[in-house]
């Protein structure tokens, strides 16, 4: 299994020529590589995690990809066939396991309702929690994909969240509104608390893969 990291939230896994997409928002370039998709898993409902346009395109080329979400997605994509997933359920797909975690998306601000949210783990191996730092229990997390920079996270928090799950390996993942000196910093630090975690850090960048 292939994974390659594309822009802000964005990530696609392949195997023997079929693939997984997560999060394909509007941050992300437009997808134009999506023959083969069996599925699309969107996190939570929030634009920068999911966009119509990149769900038309997957669609032309992968008319029967499956799409799933929280509830919370199901009703925000309303025009497409989402399929409502919850925290402790799994689904299989072709070379692809998943299994979803949390429920809830981390706090913005008190004033800002609190929407749904799903962590998804992948074939045992890859967890990405979408906009939540919940924990997979009783998981050894193979890769993480560690949020970097939002307006609902401070970096301590992602370091904290490193260390918790104490993966082998671990990317960063929701950058795109940082700046270039932004990300080294956040590169920096979430390699300082990997390390604590005895974990390896890898600083990918849009378009960089990790094979499992």
């Amino acid at each position: 299994m292939r994974l390659t990291k594309l822009e802000h939230a964005a990530l696609v896994l392949e195997d023997s020529g079929d693939r997984l997409f997560i999060d394909p928002g509007k941050f992300t370039t437009p997808i134009t590589e999506a023959q083969g998709t069996l599925a699309v898993v969107i996190t939570h409902e929030h634009d920068d995690h999911w966009a119509p346009a990149q769900l038309d395109r997957i669609l032309e080329q992968s008319p029967d990809a499956r799409i799933f979400g929280p509830a919370g997605v199901t009703a925000a994509a309303s025009e497409y066939a989402v399929e409502t997933v919850r925290a402790g359920e799994e689904r299989e797909l072709g070379p692809f396991r998943l299994r979803f975690f949390g429920g809830r998306h981390a706090v913005i601000h008190p004033a800002i309702p609190v929407i749904d949210n799903l962590g998804v783990l992948v074939n045992d191996a890859l967890y990405y929690g979408g906009d939540a730092f919940t924990v997979p229990e009783g998981v050894d997390v193979d890769v993480l994909a560690a949020p970097a920079g939002a307006p609902w996270m401070r970096l301590s928090e992602a370091m904290d969240y490193v260390e918790a799950v104490a993966p082998r390996r671990a990317f960063p993942t929701h950058e795109m509104l940082l700046s270039r000196a932004g990300k080294d910093l956040a590169n920096a630090r979430l390699a300082w608390a990997a390390e604590r975690a005895g974990s390896a850090y890898l600083a990918l960048e849009p378009g960089d893969t990790i094979d499992f």
